[in-house]
């Protein structure tokens, strides 16, 4: 059993939100398992860990890009806000933006690749960089969608200058129908996705993993209730429809009327547009998701 240090504590509570002590509790329980210890106060309904989990813990810009029927977007970390509204880095994450668009998002074919005139590799920039400004940097990942007949169209929520900001997404919708009509649908959408953050694209991309978490944190919750287990059964299927339109685009409410799924305002498109309309993908990068300020950490 892992020891329960004040640190492991402190983490699970800025993880969680939960109280010193339930989170103490929690790690006693879970025998020092972090991931544990979060589904154990998701259970006991004392964690608001799943409204939290994307929260942001760094600095530097999203940048994105669409050209054509292809698009990316690129994180680049920095130490502080300072940098990222500094016109030298803007342009930077400008030019990596670009170059990651001839890679098609990979982000290790973008790190090898040639920096625009500077004789260097954009690796070789990002260290030319960090040595300039005189602050750690990361070219952190990236990511590329293509449409094979039809649109992709980008979005930057929390814009700090042209095609760089704090959220950036990109959204891949496929149709041979009127590219206008398409295209406006797919801005609503790719603002939808900044704000309602989904995981997953369809019900049947959800990872396996993480559902048959929810349905453990789910059954256990429910048993608390002392109903018997074929109503647990039942209770889980109705608790899981909502995860769903928590975690998956086609499931959720367009934030735009707040009454209709994704999937059937796709449906509804189709008429608009004189074809029928699907999503074949979607991205979507908020600055610092997941990673931790040094500062935190101590």
């Amino acid at each position: 059993m892992a020891e329960i240090t004040a640190a492991l504590v402190k983490q699970l509570r800025e993880k969680t939100g939960a109280g010193m002590m339930d989170c103490k509790k929690a790690l006693q329980e879970s025998g020092g398992d972090l991931d544990a210890a979060e589904d154990w106060l998701r259970t006991k309904g004392l964690s608001a860990a799943a409204k939290k989990s994307g929260r942001t813990a760094s600095e530097g810009l999203v940048g994105q890009l669409v050209e054509g029927e292809c698009g990316v977007v690129v994180e680049i970390n920095s130490e502080t806000d300072f940098v990222a509204r500094n016109e030298t880095f803007q342009a930077f994450v400008r030019d990596v933006t670009q170059v990651a668009l001839t890679v098609g998002g990979d982000l290790e074919k973008l790190k090898a690749a040639d920096y625009p005139d500077g004789g260097r590799t954009v690796g070789d920039e990002l260290t030319n960089m960090i040595a300039t400004i005189g602050e750690n940097m990361a070219l952190r990942r990236a990511a590329g969608l293509c449409a094979e007949n039809g649109v992709v169209v980008g979005y930057i929520h929390n814009k700090l200058a042209d095609g760089l900001g704090k959220i950036g997404v990109l959204v891949a919708l496929e149709s041979t129908g009127d590219k206008s009509k398409i295209a406006a649908l797919g801005r609503q959408i790719a603002m939808h996705v900044a704000a309602a953050r989904p995981q997953w694209l369809a019900v049947s991309d959800v990872d396996p993993a993480a559902l048959e978490r929810e349905r453990h944190v789910l059954s256990e919750q429910a048993r608390d209730s002392g109903k018997p287990e074929e109503i647990i059964a039942k209770m889980v299927e109705g608790r899981l429809r909502k995860f769903y339109e928590d975690t998956v685009l086609l499931e959720q409410i367009f934030v735009v009327d707040n009454e209709t799924r994704i999937a059937k305002v796709l449906d509804n498109a189709a008429a608009d547009a004189g074809a029928p309309v699907t999503i074949s993908g979607f991205v979507r990068f908020e600055l610092g998701e997941g990673v931790e300020r040094a500062a935190e950490e101590s």
